[in-house]
């Protein structure tokens, strides 16, 4: 029997990998761009809109957390290859996109290279726990 106080546990988790070598700001605006890309294509991780006291709204969030990680160059092309290998949806953000300003030529940029020579700076993904704990493996939390 649930409660409403109980806590809440999920059996699926959304993640965000960079690379550990980026800058502040690059950091915060891959996250952003990844995980808009989760939003969008999946609609059940969006929890309700929000509302205040006053009656004011605001848009809906995800419903669950997303815990961000990084990790080396290599671990980012490893995880890559997990996540395709394992079927669990994920965006991606490549060191191309630092030179680019529009949706357009980002994806341009990405269509240009194959899989297995994408400079990945950042991966967000979203599916079962365990399966993302495992395309992780090696990662550490940001911190």
């Amino acid at each position: 029997m649930e409660t409403e106080n109980a806590p809440v546990r999920f059996d699926t988790k959304i993640a965000v990998l960079l690379r550990d070598d980026l800058h502040t700001w690059q950091r915060l605006n891959v996250t952003a761009f990844l995980v808009s890309g989760i939003g969008t294509a999946l609609p059940e991780v969006i929890g309700e809109p929000y509302g205040d006291a006053d009656g004011t709204e605001y848009l809906s969030m995800f419903r669950q957390p997303v815990l961000v990680f990084e990790g080396s160059k290599e671990l980012l092309t490893t995880a890559h290859g997990r996540a395709l290998g394992r079927g669990i949806p994920l965006s991606v953000f490549t060191s191309d996109l630092f030179t680019t300003n529009n949706d357009r030529d980002n994806r341009a940029a990405v269509r240009a290279v194959g899989k297995d020579q994408l400079d990945l700076v950042g991966i967000a993904l979203y599916g079962p726990r365990n399966g993302v704990d495992k395309v992780l493996k090696g990662a550490t939390m940001h911190p």
